[in-house]
């Protein structure tokens, strides 16, 4: 299952970065420099994992690529933009993302801060005007709640809270269940939305309990092995400075629960992400893989 899941994701990310260039044309009348620095950060190399993570559930749930590809090109301008405010100096400060410099190392804070906003509200922008107003309005809806103050956003200001302050095991687990989970539960519920949100009675709200346990499980899992790959992997591996979140004081699993517990807590949060897909049967067989690549991955 790995190589055909390997050469699966590499197809859906093609179809995802070229959905990208076409949703930039969006911004017409943007300033030139303002559209390279949004460009620059965008189509860099990526997982692309959160548009993956909607074409998955859209499929999943019975709909298309075509039909999950806005959603999907939106999420990953919203990720691309919390990554460009996340490596500014006043937040992480990191001089390397993707493998490039980031994005205020190349164009200035100033073109780096309003490249991310474009690129937040360009997001928006291109879910309004790709699905019927019922739908783009419940994905708006979805994407501003895992995105914004009670998500990412959120979670974000509880990181940096807690740099240098210590915390327990339950501050740094609502800490990611914001900052990193909220936007993979909006992927899950992004896809489930463009796939069934025309139907009358709406999504299936069975299915939406399951993408959501499945996301919740998922988040974590993704986050604990970031946090091993801080500290054992390199940055020609990761694109990203590694070893940084020590040397900020950062709740990390590994500093709380060691590396080979942390690792084992991973795998078993994989297990339960994939329990949680059994009602879809064969058609979450993707998703099921996708958990287990994630903990397996070493970027």
């Amino acid at each position: 299952m790995t190589g055909d899941l390997n050469q699966y994701l590499h197809g859906k990310r093609s179809l995802v970065n070229a959905h990208l260039r076409t949703a930039l044309h969006s911004a017409g009348g943007c300033p030139p420099s303002l559209m390279e620095a949004m460009s620059y950060s965008l189509l860099a190399p990526g997982k692309r994992l959160r548009p993956l993570l909607v074409i998955l559930a859209t499929k999943a749930c019975g709909g298309q690529d075509t039909v999950a590809l806005p959603a999907a090109s939106a999420v990953e301008m919203i990720h691309t933009y919390s990554l460009i405010h996340d490596d500014l100096p006043a937040m992480d400060d990191d001089d390397l993302r993707r493998g490039l410099p980031t994005c205020h190392k190349k164009f200035g804070e100033a073109m780096a801060i309003l490249a991310g906003d474009a690129l937040l509200t360009l997001a928006f922008q291109v879910l309004a005007e790709s699905y019927p107003p019922a739908t783009g309005a419940a994905c708006c809806r979805e994407l501003a709640r895992g995105a914004g103050a009670a998500g990412m956003v959120g979670g974000q200001v509880e990181d940096l809270a807690w740099e240098k302050r210590g915390g327990t095991l339950a501050d740094l687990e609502n800490v990611h269940a914001l900052k990193t989970g909220a936007l993979f539960r909006a992927c899950l519920r992004l896809g489930i939305i463009v796939a069934q949100g025309e139907r009358p009675e709406g999504p299936d709200p069975r299915l939406l309990e399951c993408l959501d346990a499945y996301g919740r499980c998922f988040g974590l899992a993704f986050q604990i092995t970031d946090d091993l790959l801080d500290v054992e992997s390199t940055a020609a591996q990761t694109g990203k400075r590694v070893q940084k979140d020590a040397e900020r004081g950062k709740l990390t699993y590994p500093g709380f629960l060691g590396v080979a517990e942390s690792r084992k807590r991973a795998e078993e949060l994989c297990r339960l992400a994939q329990e949680h897909l059994q009602p879809f049967g064969e058609a979450g067989g993707r998703l099921a893989a996708l958990a287990q690549f994630v903990v397996t991955r070493d970027r």
